[in-house]
């Protein structure tokens, strides 16, 4: 391997500009409290924000979580937002081919239909660490 002959090395040192996977979730929260469904995802969410950390800190990829509180009012002019995931801007579902849903679910939501996803098959209420993780991963890969 050749030596650097120049003054102040920085040529020679590898590209040190970190690429960023900002991921953003939000859900409806009222009054302090938000529904099972996205307090669920949440616990699944931060296992796996811990797992696509340690996964993509070794490629130079930083993970940031940004966490959205909606009020009521905008939980109700659009149910279907409160749960979702994006990465740099991608819906989670657009990231791994998914499909959204909506259900009915909790007192807190009131009358509303929340963000339901059909993936491979299932209907998913509470979105699970493995299919963040995919979603994560393929949002990575176009970085």
């Amino acid at each position: 391997m050749d030596k650097c002959n120049c003054q102040s090395n920085d040529c020679c040192q590898p590209d040190k500009s970190q690429k960023t996977l900002i991921v953003k979730w939000q859900r409806l929260v009222n009054n302090g409290d938000t529904c099972p469904r996205c307090g669920s995802t949440e616990d699944e969410l931060n296992k796996a924000i811990k797992l696509l950390k340690k996964s993509l800190k070794p490629l130079g990829v930083e993970v940031v979580l940004d966490k959205i509180e909606m009020s009521m009012d905008e939980f109700k002019k659009n149910p279907t937002e409160s749960n979702s995931i994006r990465f740099n801007g991608i819906k989670m579902e657009d990231a791994i081919g998914a499909e959204s849903g909506k259900s009915k679910c909790c007192d807190v939501c009131g009358d509303e239909e929340c963000l339901t996803v059909d993936y491979d098959g299932t209907t998913y209420e509470t979105i699970p660490a493995d299919i963040i993780i995919k979603a994560g991963l393929t949002a990575a890969s176009r970085l």
